[in-house]
This record gives structure tokens, C-alpha cells and sequence, in this order.
């Protein structure tokens, strides 16, 4: 955890509800510690597309003459990933899986209903993202507090996209991510238990404790995930990395566009692990 750790702080039940308002656990209500994070994100200033890494698709062929739309769709040199928990694909960021094309804020909100997961993206920058709520605004953490923002304001030049299914897990019903986003409106630092956006918009979205920071640290079974970062070009079909809890293997992998390249340990997945083989909970 390193430098990234601002304090360690024990909380009552009442002020840490570790059970989901879903209903969807199937153990007892857990309570220890939680622990907080700085959010990596930083501000983004306003920039070109070019600033931001992204190329513009240009399939179809573009007619002579014709001006070249401004929404996109664009595309991102990003690393790709797949994440498994028990031989089970739990996570899926693949080129070959999904569109991994990215849009102009202005066109996003026209594909965007209640509930969605966005992610607004950029060359070298963690990914920030956000839960959609309706006419341009978002729910989202965003330096130590819980928002409410015009995601035309909030984007700082990113495009984005809807990631509903980058995660196998089975998700609630939209007016409840929006009860689960909604409830934590105005919350910060010493009020939570997200360490990054991206943990909080899919805690909202699939209701799972292990979002959460120190969400796992009484499971019973020590449970492992393995990252598996698919590198092109470089002779080797994937590096993979080990940790104990869904939140450090997110941490890590939004960690990763801000390092420089640098060797990571191998180790090899069971050839039964599969993106095809996901987790429905």
C-alpha cells in the first residue's frame, strides 16, 4: 500500500454499514476496518483529442470533402486485462470481447440511461468513472467526496464510454444503482470506505462488498485474484499478478497507465481460465 496510505481508521457499525442495501449477500454482516486511500485521479486540463491519445475510426471510408465528425467513435492505445476470481472470469477489458471505442461527451450522453456505468479515459491518466443519472449529470467520487456533476463539466477534454458489462458480475436493478448512488450523495473522506471512482461506481452497481476497502479482510477463505495483463508486442501472451482482495488488484491496474513499462512477474493461469468462463453473482 505504500505512500498511498493516508490512515487507517476502526468505525463503529453505524457509521460503516458493511451490508449491501441489495440484500444480495449471502453471509453475515461484516464489520472491521476500513481503510482509506488518497485518490489517485488528478485534475485533467482541457485538451484536444490528440492530447488525450485517442485516433479517430475512420471506418466507413470517409467521403471526399465530407467533414469528419467530432463525436467519434475514437480509438485509445490502452493495456488490456482479464481478472479471475476461483477460475472464473470476473473482469474483461479486451479489444477482441468488446468495443473499446471511446466518445465525445456530447455524443456519450445520447446512449446513456439511468444507471449506466461511464468511463471517461485518457493517455497515462487512470480512468475516471461515474454512474449516469439523467440530463448530463453523474454521481461519482471524486477527490474524497460523493458528487453530483454535469458530466459535460467534469470530463476536462475526455471522451468515454458505457462499461456496464467490463465487470461478469450480475448487476441490480437501475433505480436500485441509483438508490445505492444517490444515498451517498455528499459524503467524503472520513465517511466512506472507496478508494477511486471506479470502486464506488460499481459498488452502486453491483451491490458487492468487496468494492469496498477492507470490504474482505474477515473473509473466512482466503480468497485470490489474478490479473492478467495481455501485453501486444512483446512475445509473451500475458503477465499475471496475484492479490488478496478485489480492491487491491483495482488499485494496482488503474495504477498501471501512470508507470513506466517495466517487467512484471509471470505466472501461469490453469488453461481452463477463460474469459468465457464468467461469474454471475
Amino acid at each position: 500500500m505504500g505512500n498511498q496510505l493516508d490512515r487507517i481508521t476502526h468505525l463503529n457499525y453505524s457509521e460503516l454499514p458493511t451490508g449491501d442495501p441489495s440484500g444480495l449477500e449471502k453471509d453475515e454482516l461484516r464489520v472491521g476496518v476500513a481503510y482509506f486511500f488518497s485518490d489517485e485521479e488528478e485534475e485533467v486540463e482541457d485538451r484536444t483529442p490528440s492530447d488525450c491519445g485517442y485516433t479517430k475510426d475512420h471506418s466507413p471510408v470517409q467521403e471526399e470533402g465530407e467533414e469528419e465528425e467530432e463525436g467519434g467513435p475514437f480509438t485509445v492505445n490502452e493495456v488490456e486485462y482479464s481478472a479471475f476470481c476461483s477460475q472464473e472470469c470476473i473482469f474483461s477489458k479486451l479489444r477482441d470481447h468488446e468495443d473499446l471505442n471511446v466518445y465525445s461527451v456530447k455524443t456519450l450522453v445520447t446512449m446513456c440511461k439511468p444507471g449506466d456505468l461511464l468511463e471517461l479515459v485518457a493517455a497515462a491518466q487512470p480512468p475516471h468513472w461515474a454512474v449516469y443519472e439523467q440530463d448530463d449529470h453523474v454521481i461519482h467520487l471524486h477527490k474524497g467526496q460523493i458528487r453530483k456533476d454535469r458530466l459535460s463539466e467534469i470530463s476536462n477534454g475526455r471522451h468515454g464510454r458505457i462499461v456496464n458489462n467490463r465487470y461478469r458480475y450480475r448487476p441490480l436493478p437501475p433505480d436500485l444503482v441509483m438508490q445505492n448512488a444517490a444515498g451517498h450523495l455528499g459524503l467524503s473522506t472520513e465517511d466512506i470506505c472507496w478508494t477511486n471512482s471506479e470502486s464506488f461506481a460499481a459498488w452502486c452497481r453491483f451491490g458487492k462488498r468487496e468494492f469496498k476497502a477492507g470490504g474482505e479482510a474477515h473473509s473466512s477463505a482466503q480468497q485470490q485474484y489474478f490479473l492478467k495483463v495481455h501485453v501486444s508486442g512483446s512475445g509473451v501472451h500475458a503477465h499475471t499478478l496475484v492479490f488478496r482482495s478485489l480492491e487491491d488488484m483495482i488499485r494496482e491496474r488503474r495504477a498501471q497507465p501512470c508507470k513506466q513499462t517495466t517487467p512484471l512477474p509471470h505466472i501461469t493461469l490453469n488453461a481452463e481460465w477463460d474469459v468465457s468462463n464468467s461469474k454471475a453473482e
